[in-house]
């Protein structure tokens, strides 16, 4: 399949002079040792480089648009896609976070039109399952085809139980058109789950799956959250199929370049997270951006490993942005990375049994300015009309008052996006007495504080269930494991 390493440049935007030098410039070997930023400077860096340093758009003012929403993703790289609806989509999330209030419609159109020719972005594996820029596409061909060379366990058994299985899946998607696995199980009459279980696959999923992982097809939309593939030359524009397929290593090293330009400022393993690439590969990458002034190699004090330093990066004196966190925003994915940045330990906790959680279970940071001040476990009870804060925590030395201020307007801001009529804090944690008082909040009565117990409770076999097969669930989707 063909492609080129896409342009990584942006909008205007160059390091300050006296900061940390020109980002650009190229290191030799008689140059002197590499500039050295602050801590906090590493973290304005992340926070501009992510779109999250300035105040939320105000209510009045336009409406956001696919220009918008495709400008923000080319800033950010790509958007991860999860299952967990608990709150709302995941790669709905880092959009309301940067944007605000805008329409999901939108989104559903740059990702999953009827048309090819209206798609901005395409579903990819990427960081993980993702969506991405269309012209980010040829920069991921190359995992695509070591999917297809690799050993896949379940492919391996569906070959050899199956003959040909894999060409009659291709054949009934070029008749039907967009089919979700169901449908093409219903076309086949093919066998379909032989037990039940949330990580269980048919083996029309598992051969849809792999179509997909390789590009034989792609994920023209989505019905619900359910997949609807089509022939991938019917996914993306001509243009793009057009495009040739770059070297391995001039793909990985553009990719490593908009990992940069995202994150503004990162390690190597940081940097070579963002797109799943392997260390080694990275690190290689890394010093022929070097070379080439795309990246600087600069030391952020107190971290141990050397840094990378965007060419386009800024170094702002203040960022005074605010904004609520879901567990896949890229600022906070990478959690060493986090808790470098900014001091705080954060892990999710949907895997976690019940009991143990610490937090709660899915619970986003509170970021206002350069520093995180709490986090909250949040659900939208979309039955009820209600933005559901089930616990509420206050980070370690920070003004717990002022944190509260700012939660409250970022939860109103949210629960009317979502279209939840109010916000109910439930008594949990050490700052939901203060969130409660604040305007726009409401303490949860006695009825549903013990309604949400029940709910816990009824829920956390299943939690725990869950918990129990996310191992097997990563053994069973091969193409999660994409670091290469």
């Amino acid at each position: 399949m063909p492609g080129v390493p896409v342009s990584t440049t942006v909008r205007s935007t160059t390091v300050r002079s006296g900061s940390a030098g020109s980002a650009g410039a190229r290191r030799s070997a008689g140059s002197p040792p590499s500039p050295e930023l602050t801590p906090g400077q590493a973290r304005r860096i992340a926070i501009s480089a992510q779109q999250l340093g300035a105040p939320p758009r105000p209510a009045d003012a336009p409406a956001i648009n696919r220009g918008h929403l495709i400008r923000l993703v080319r800033s950010i790289g790509l958007l991860q896609i999860d299952s967990v609806n608990v709150l709302a989509r995941a790669h709905l999330l880092p959009i309301f976070s940067r944007l605000g209030d805008y329409p999901v419609s939108v989104l559903d159109g740059a990702a999953w039109p009827r048309s090819s020719r209206d798609r901005l972005l395409v579903e990819a594996w990427a960081h993980v399952a993702s969506l991405i820029p269309l012209s980010v596409q040829p920069l991921v061909r190359w995992r695509q085809e070591q999917f297809a060379t690799e050993p896949w366990g379940r492919v391996d058994t569906l070959r050899r139980n199956h003959p040909g299985f894999l060409d009659t899946v291709l054949a009934v998607i070029a008749e039907q058109g967009p089919s979700s696995a169901g449908d093409i199980e219903k076309a086949l009459e093919a066998p379909g789950r032989e037990t039940s279980g949330w990580w269980e696959w048919s083996i029309t999923k598992t051969a849809c799956e792999y179509l997909f992982a390789v590009g034989a097809i792609g994920v023209a939309y989505r019905r619900g959250f359910e997949r609807c593939y089509h022939l991938i030359e019917r996914v993306l524009p001509p243009e793009i199929l057009a495009t040739p397929t770059p070297a391995v290593a001039d793909a990985k090293r553009a990719l490593l370049a908009l990992a940069a330009r995202s994150h503004g400022i990162g390690t190597v393993a940081d940097l070579a997270d963002y797109y799943r690439i392997s260390v080694r590969s990275g690190r290689i990458a890394l010093a022929e951006l070097v070379e080439e002034g795309e990246v600087t190699q600069v030391r952020v004090r107190g971290w141990k490993e050397p840094a990378f330093l965007h060419k386009d990066a800024r170094i702002p004196r203040r960022v005074n942005g605010s904004a609520l966190l879901c567990p896949f925003d890229p600022l906070i994915w990478a959690r060493e990375r986090t808790e470098r940045l900014f001091g705080t330990r954060y892990r999710i906790e949907i895997y976690v049994p019940a009991a143990q959680r610490q937090y709660g279970y899915y619970v986003l940071p509170l970021l206002v300015g350069e520093q995180i001040v709490g986090r909250f476990d949040l659900k939208a009870d979309r039955a009820t009309g209600r933005l559901l804060v089930q616990a509420s925590w206050s980070e370690q030395d920070t003004d717990s008052a002022a944190a509260a201020d700012v939660a409250a307007v970022e939860l109103v801001r949210m629960a009317g996006w979502l279209g939840l009529g109010e916000t109910v804090v439930l008594p949990r944690g050490d700052l939901w007495r203060t969130l409660a008082d604040r305007p726009g909040m409401r303490v949860g009565s006695a009825g549903e504080v013990s309604a949400a117990e029940d709910s816990a409770a009824e829920d956390s076999a299943a939690e725990d269930s869950a918990a129990e097969a996310g191992a097997a669930a990563a053994a069973a989707s091969e193409p999660a494991r994409v670091n290469r």
